[in-house]
């Protein structure tokens, strides 16, 4: 019987293991994808001298005033063409609260200047590299105030069902993308000294409780928490009536602060640590 040499060399069981993606993609690779994921961003921060970074989070919806008047203005006009239409006078609703709350855009953006300008000398890495989540709104601003000072800085995007795509303000060879929202995570507070949380949704919500959970639960160093729009956040989530049911301790108050513009942030991230301190970098647990 003749033997099939190229039938051989053209079956997936010949292909070298790392080479074979519908076999790296089976479900029972899984453990080896998440090493891959964890190990891909933590070495090429390492090959970029990244010592450590601040996290900016925040919503990807919120957007410049100039892009938030022009989609107030669009919305006012679909809604005076059809004021009995009830869906439209809330989007009209919605539109004003935009333009209110483009103010963080800008705080991001200014709050990325000034870290990037006081922290990256020469095109070096220094400490405190802006890192965000790499999409629109917030997280935008944040790598477009690092960009427009000549610095670097981090985006680590997720694959969702709808696409994401990653802001242009982002260096390219810090742009990663991730499948695992653990591993994500657990990238954005590997390096981490401060978090800085601008208004958002479910997202925002659930990044923030989890370093505060980290920081409750001693599994990372205490950093700073700085939640901007003291009247947002006391509205979204009422930390108070936690500690009045008992559910969590009066001195969980403490994990957070309050500040209202950029320069408030960054004064209290240098108090935290001390100029030129050598402080650690709140590295969670692996």
């Amino acid at each position: 019987m003749e033997t099939n040499n190229e039938g051989i060399k053209k079956s997936s069981s010949y292909l070298v293991a790392y080479e074979d993606i519908e076999f790296l993609n089976r479900d029972d690779l899984r453990p080896v994808r998440l090493q891959l994921e964890l190990l891909k961003p933590e070495l090429i921060m390492e090959e970029h001298n990244i010592v450590s970074t601040i996290v900016v989070f925040g919503s990807a919806r919120l957007m410049s005033r100039e892009a938030a008047e022009k989609k107030l203005s669009d919305v006012e006009k679909r809604a005076a063409a059809n004021p009995q239409q009830l869906d439209l006078q809330k989007a009209l609703a919605r539109a004003r609260c935009l333009v209110d709350n483009s103010r963080y855009y800008e705080e991001s953006r200014e709050f990325a200047r000034m870290v990037s300008t006081a922290c990256q000398i020469d095109g070096r890495f220094c400490d405190y590299v802006v890192v965000t989540g790499g999409g629109p709104g917030i997280m935008e601003a944040a790598n477009r105030g690092a960009h427009e000072v000549g610095a670097k800085s981090i985006g680590l995007n997720i694959t969702l069902p709808f696409e994401q795509v990653p802001n242009p303000y982002i260096t390219p060879e810090l742009c990663f993308q991730f499948h695992y929202f653990a591993i994500r995570k657990m990238h954005f507070l590997l390096r981490t000294k401060a978090l800085v949380v601008f208004p958002g949704g479910f997202g925002t919500l659930d990044e923030m409780f989890e370093t505060l959970t980290l920081i409750q639960t001693h599994k990372m160093e205490a950093i700073p928490v700085l939640l901007f729009g003291k009247s947002y956040w006391q509205q979204a989530v009422n930390l108070p009536f936690l500690v009045e049911q008992g559910t969590i301790s009066p001195e969980d108050l403490q994990l957070v602060s309050y500040v209202e513009t950029a320069a408030d942030a960054w004064r209290k991230i240098v108090d935290f640590y001390g100029i030129g301190s050598a402080a650690g970098t709140g590295k969670a647990d692996g």
